[in-house]
C-alpha cells in the first residue's frame, strides 16, 4: 500500500516511543520521523474549519495525488472545505513534486521552477503551509488557529516537541513552519517518486522486478515524442536526466504561454466570471515583467495519463485532447476540439503566446496521435495503472 495504513494516534506514539523509525536508505532518525508525523498531518481534516477536507483530499494519494472529485465542474478545479468555493486553476499533482528545484531566473534571464503553476512558493514547505488559511481552500482563518487545532491533539503536541523542542508552540510562526515542514518532508519519501513506470521499467538501465517491453505503438510514440522533426514536445519535456539520477522527470521547469482557452464553466461557477484574466507568472510577487504575462510552468509528465483533467485551468478533460490541441499548430486539418465539437477557442492571454515554439515540427497522423498518447500512458506509477482508461 502506498500510505501506512496505521491510525494516526499510533504512528505519532510509536514514532515518540521508539524515537522515529528505523535508519532507511540513508535518512536518519529525526527525517523519518518528521515524515511520519507529516503523513498524519497530510490526511487530518481537522486542519480545516469546518474540519472537512485535508491536503490529501485535493491530492489524494490513491488517485496519483490529484483532487479526484467532480465538484460540479468535471474535476477541473477543487472544491473548498466550506461547500462552496471553487478555485480558479487545476490542483497540480504532489507525486514528484520534491523534484522540482526552487524559484529562480535562470542564466538566460528566464524564471524556472517553484511550487504551483505559478512557481510563487521556493520549495515544498512553502507550497504544504498555503492551503490551510486560504479562505476558499482549507478555510482557517489564520496561523494560529490552525496551531490551535494541532494543540488540540496530544500525539501532535508529544511530537512536535521531540522534533521542533519543549517550546516550540510558544511561537505561532515557528509551530505552523513546523506543521509545514513535516508535511513537506513526508513529500520528499519515494511513495510520491518512485519512478516504476512501464516507462522505467523498460530502460536498459532498469535492474527491478518485472521489467517491461514497449509495444510498437508506444514504441512509436516515443520515438515521436523525443524527435526534433515530428513534434515539438521536447522543448519542454526533454529527455534529461536529472542530476545524480538516471531518471527523467519530463520537464525543463520553465514557463511558457501556450495558448490555453478560458474554462468557461469554471468561471460561470466560481463567480469571477468572463471578464477576469488568469495572467500565471504575474501573479508570482517575484516576477513583474509584462513578457511573462499568461505564462505557467511546464508540469511533469509524469502520471499525466491518469492526472487530468488537464492544462492550468482543467480545460481539456482528455489526454487525447491534448496531443491534438499541440498538432493543431501544425496541422491544418485539426480545426475542431473534439470535446465541443466547435473550433478551438482564442487563448486567454493572446500576446504572449509562444508560437514560434509551437509550430515547430510536423503534423501529425490520427495514428500518430495514438501512438503519442499511448507513449504518454507508460509514465504512468505502476500502481496507478490500473486507473488508465
Amino acid at each position: 500500500m502506498l500510505l501506512l495504513r496505521i491510525g494516526m494516534a499510533l504512528v505519532v506514539s510509536l514514532l515518540i516511543a521508539c524515537g522515529g523509525p528505523s535508519n532507511n536508505a540513508g535518512e536518519d532518525n529525526e527525517t523519518m520521523s518528521k515524515a511520519a508525523l507529516g503523513e498524519s498531518l497530510f490526511s487530518d481534516v481537522n486542519l480545516s474549519l469546518n474540519r472537512s477536507q485535508s491536503c490529501a483530499t485535493c491530492h489524494d494519494p490513491e488517485h496519483a495525488f490529484i483532487d479526484p472529485r467532480d465538484n460540479g465542474v468535471g474535476g477541473a478545479v477543487s472544491l473548498g472545505d466550506d461547500g462552496v468555493s471553487l478555485g480558479d486553476r487545476n490542483a497540480p499533482t504532489a507525486a514528484y513534486a520534491m523534484l522540482v528545484p526552487g524559484f529562480h531566473i535562470n542564466s538566460d534571464e528566464e524564471p524556472v521552477g517553484g511550487q504551483f503553476h505559478d512557481g510563487r512558493e521556493d520549495d515544498l514547505a512553502g507550497q504544504a503551509g498555503g492551503p490551510p488559511t486560504n479562505a476558499i481552500e482549507m478555510g482557517m482563518p489564520d496561523k494560529a488557529a490552525t496551531v490551535e487545532r494541532l494543540i488540540e491533539n496530544s500525539n501532535y503536541v508529544a511530537a512536535f516537541q521531540q522534533l521542533f523542542g519543549d517550546d516550540i508552540f510558544n511561537d505561532i510562526e515557528q509551530a505552523y513552519a513546523s506543521m509545514a515542514e513535516s508535511i513537506a518532508a513526508f513529500e520528499m519519501t519515494d511513495a510520491f517518486a518512485p519512478f516504476d513506470s512501464k516507462y522505467d521499467r523498460s530502460r536498459s538501465s532498469y535492474d527491478g522486478d518485472d521489467p517491461y517491453t514497449m509495444t510498437d505503438q508506444e514504441s512509436l510514440g516515443e520515438t515521436l515524442f523525443f524527435s526534433e522533426q515530428f513534434t515539438n514536445c521536447q522543448l519542454c519535456h526533454q529527455l534529461k536526466s536529472l542530476p545524480g539520477r538516471k531518471e527523467e522527470l519530463f520537464s525543463n521547469h520553465g514557463y511558457f504561454n501556450i495558448a490555453i482557452p478560458v474554462n468557461d464553466a469554471v468561471r460561470t461557477m466560481n463567480g469571477k466570471g468572463a471578464s477576469h484574466i488568469d495572467h500565471g507568472l504575474l501573479e508570482n510577487p517575484q516576477v513583474s515583467n509584462p513578457a511573462h504575462d499568461g505564462k505557467f510552468k511546464v508540469p511533469s509528465l509524469r502520471n499525466i495519463a491518469v492526472t487530468g483533467p488537464y492544462m492550468h485551468n482543467g480545460v481539456f478533460a482528455d489526454l487525447r485532447t491534448v496531443v491534438l490541441f499541440y498538432d493543431k499548430f501544425n496541422n491544418p486539418a485539426r480545426t475542431l476540439n473534439p470535446e465541443t465539437g466547435l473550433a478551438w477557442a482564442d487563448p486567454e492571454v493572446p500576446a504572449t503566446v509562444a508560437t514560434i515554439d509551437l509550430e515547430e515540427g510536423s503534423a501529425l497522423s490520427d495514428d500518430e496521435v495514438d501512438a503519442v498518447a499511448a507513449f504518454l500512458n507508460t509514465l504512468t506509477d505502476q500502481r496507478y495503472e490500473h486507473l488508465i482508461e
